[in-house]
């Protein structure tokens, strides 16, 4: 049988970033493969997008999380850390400042991504700024959803109040962690959401020490 032709890129200037990721995956995923989870990444951005600006570097980085998710999944050399989501549900509070903080903590020796079961169009503020005050910087961060290569390639995933919303893969671990929400609360209750809820749960549980599979 022949294989489907990849999707029509929606906008022309995703074929740069796929042309750079089929240089980087070039020998594990076909060019076809990477056209259409960049055009899918794209679609699912644009749904929730108020502003499109950033879309097309935005959808590479998502379709990058995800090429990385697959070769996890394969055994790729190189590719063996732990693997760690944070899920919320529209992944602007909670899930990156846990995201942010396990990674800064982790020194690199776990993957660690968040993501939305219904994602918003941009991070909280008041998120960005606790993360800058603890010298966390959140640069590049924004709401994404969450794809099936990215919760097949975890280790463990961390839910964060998304409820039945949230997936439920037979052979993953999950844990819920009991976060107050900081969308738009003052300054000093997003400080206690950091130090005391999620920061807290971080050094309770070595998640950085968990098995890559």
């Amino acid at each position: 049988m022949t294989a489907s032709p990849p999707p029509v890129l929606p906008d022309e200037r995703l074929a740069s970033g796929v042309a750079r990721l089929a240089l980087r995956y070039r020998g594990r995923f076909s060019p076809e493969t990477i056209q259409r989870l960049v055009t899918d990444s794209y679609e699912r951005l644009a749904e929730h997008a108020r502003i499109r600006t950033h879309l097309v570097v935005r959808a590479e980085h998502l379709a990058t999380e995800r090429l990385d998710a697959l070769a996890h999944i394969e055994g790729a050399p190189g590719c063996g850390l732990p693997q760690v989501p944070f899920v919320c549900g529209h992944n602007t509070g909670r899930s990156q400042m846990a995201a942010a903080l396990l990674a800064h903590r982790a020194g690199g020796h776990v993957v660690v991504s968040s993501a939305g079961t219904l994602p918003a169009a941009e991070v909280e503020p008041v998120v960005t700024q606790v993360l800058t005050e603890a010298g966390v910087a959140l640069t590049d961060a924004f709401p994404k959803p969450l794809t099936d290569e990215v919760v097949r390639a975890a280790g463990i995933v961390i839910t964060m109040g998304c409820g039945d919303a949230c997936p439920a893969l037979p052979g993953r671990r999950y844990l819920d962690w009991p976060v107050t929400d900081p969308g738009g609360a003052p300054i000093a209750v997003a400080r206690g959401i950091r130090d005391d809820e999620i920061d807290a749960h971080i050094t309770e549980q070595p998640l950085a020490s968990l098995p890559s599979t």
